[in-house]
């Protein structure tokens, strides 16, 4: 009998996109579904990046780029990092690639062998694990709870370490709890994994800029960090130019090497639009990028205090990115009218896209099964009306 081979039988269908796709069904047949439960900002790209993006198109950038990407824009990455974080990098210790979810992939696949191991602070982004599987090794998890909001302390790290651990994923800010680990947290990390001599830290800083405390921190400003971690970034949330494509690393030059004999074998380099594109945005004016970073914290204060006067909900705070992820663990052994169990966030997220129409993500895909996640990159009014059907939905919940 055909089927697929072992490792895609291994992997999990992303929670996020299933959910996306179901609403979007729903909304074909006329009902007025409220999406909270996709990643993207719901701006437009500025129009100066379409505006370069035309310019790149009239003077025909529609050839093969390096694998590697565009060296301007490469040049633009290392001056970004310069001139927003403090970090020194050259040109070859950058490798631009499709997304930074490819970034993500491209770093796991480079470095993990089958059996090792890779430590993931839960709640995580939901691709992490399956990524890991994906190149054979094991996923590690390591629970950040509620009342610690969400964040790993050095002690947990620590105690995670085994002689099979190759690389700790780190999400700051975090997708999906907002969580923004600081400068004095990022120390503590730094200091346990400089005491293992093989272990890396992919610092997924995709979120860098959709921040509510201060100026972002990166792991690697830590002496001895820069050579043990690989940066994850790129367009898509700061710019709002998530269907662009364009991610990147920084990372030791061996390993952009290795990223870049990867890709060179399975996607060749990004889109060249998409680059030149890229490159304009990180070069040019950033007023844009505030705009919509205030945008997003007046709407997490709003979704914040609409949260909190729901009976069944615990809340954060979240410092950064753009999704609440409150605890729901109160409503589980409760009854749907018709007489259903909500048993898991994941019937919980059911009942609320059915109910309710809105659409959100269990957190049991996350790694935290007493929470789920709400995307606030959505309008004010929509916020408002979401959070009215949640709360209405919830009260019929029979005990």
């Amino acid at each position: 009998m055909a089927q697929l081979s072992n490792r895609l039988q291994r992997l999990a269908p992303s929670a996020t996109l299933a959910m996306s796709q179901k609403s979007a069904e729903m909304k074909a047949q006329g009902i007025d579904v409220i999406n909270l439960s996709v990643g993207e900002p719901d701006f437009n790209t500025p129009d100066h990046i379409k505006e370069a993006a035309k310019r790149a198109v009239d003077e025909n950038y529609s050839r093969y780029s390096p694998v590697p990407g565009y060296m301007d824009l490469r040049k633009a990455i290392v001056q970004k990092l310069e001139n927003e974080n403090q970090l020194h990098y050259n040109t070859n210790e950058i490798l631009v690639s499709n997304g930074a979810k490819q970034s993500v992939c491209n770093t796991i696949m480079a470095l993990v062998n089958p059996g090792e191991e890779v430590i993931i602070p839960a709640p995580y982004w939901v691709s992490y694990p399956q990524m890991v599987k994906l190149a054979g090794g094991e996923p590690i998890f390591v629970e950040a709870t509620f009342e610690q909001n969400f964040k790993m302390t050095a002690e947990q790290l620590e105690a995670a370490i085994t002689p099979k651990t190759r690389l700790l994923i780190l999400c700051s800010p975090s997708n999906p709890t907002g969580s923004v680990y600081n400068k004095e947290e990022l120390r503590a990390l730094a200091e346990v994994i400089l005491k293992h001599e093989d272990i890396f830290v992919l610092a997924d800083e995709i979120y860098e800029h959709i921040n509510y405390v201060g100026r972002h921190e990166s792991i690697a400003q830590f002496p001895g960090m820069k050579e043990r971690a690989i940066i994850v970034n790129g367009v898509s949330k700061a710019y709002a130019m998530t269907g662009w494509r364009i991610g990147y690393i920084a990372a030791p030059e061996w390993i952009v090497k290795g990223c870049n004999k990867l890709q060179g074998q399975y996607t060749s380099g990004p889109c060249s639009v998409s680059q030149k594109a890229a490159e304009f945005a990180y070069t040019e004016s950033q007023e844009c990028v505030e705009q919509m970073r205030q945008a997003f914290e007046r709407r997490r204060n709003l979704i914040v205090e609409l949260a909190r006067q729901i009976p069944d909900l615990e809340v954060n705070v979240p410092e950064g990115a753009f999704y609440l992820f409150p605890k729901c663990s109160a409503c589980y052994g409760r009854k749907t009218p018709s007489g259903a169990a909500i048993n898991n966030s994941t019937d919980l997220a059911m009942y609320l896209l059915e109910e309710a129409h809105v659409a959100t993500v269990g957190g049991d895909a996350f790694g935290d099964p007493d929470c789920f996640r709400m995307s606030y990159a959505t309008s004010d009014d929509n916020i408002r009306e979401a959070m009215r059907r949640i709360k209405e939905a919830l009260a019929k919940l029979q005990k």
